[in-house]
């Protein structure tokens, strides 16, 4: 008896390699974020994949017509992140080597990981879970970055 098979059409995040290539997270500061850093971290390591990590910059009008330097408080907390990382890697230095990239993108989250997966052209992408309220209006970012059934998602609890 044989056995064949066909090949079927790849999707549009298969790039004809064996493994992801380029896994993102996306990261804001938040615990389950830096969960998803760690989690993403590691698979990006066994994988041999480039760890590439973004934070998106939130653009709140309505903050700067209040007075609220919005700019200057995502700025530090997008040089925070990076100081995070640098930090964690060094303490894992030879123990859990893994290449990294830091990304910044404007918008609202869902639309700046999705611009930026596209982007990078991630094979995987990877979030923590919502730790906020308001996700069941609007969706949490997760459920819209699956929904979107561009890559494979991963949601970190």
């Amino acid at each position: 008896m044989t056995e064949q098979h066909s090949q079927q059409p790849g999707h549009q995040f298969e790039r004809g390699t064996d493994g992801p290539k380029v896994i993102l997270v996306g990261v804001d500061g938040s615990d389950s974020s830096l969960r998803a850093a760690a989690y993403a971290g590691g698979l990006a390591r066994r994988q041999h994949a480039l760890l590439a990590v973004v934070y998106v910059q939130p653009l709140l009008a309505a903050g700067a017509a209040l007075g609220v330097p919005v700019a200057e408080t995502t700025d530090e907390i997008a040089q925070d992140l990076v100081a995070q990382i640098r930090e964690a890697t060094e303490r894992t230095r030879g123990i859990f080597d893994v290449r990294w990239e830091f990304h910044t993108f404007h918008g609202d989250p869902y639309g700046g990981l999705a611009k930026a997966a596209d982007q990078l052209k991630a094979d995987a992408v990877v979030v923590g879970a919502s730790e906020s309220a308001g996700h069941r209006i609007v969706g949490s970012v997760a459920v819209r970055l699956v929904k979107a059934g561009r890559w494979p998602v991963t949601v970190v609890p």
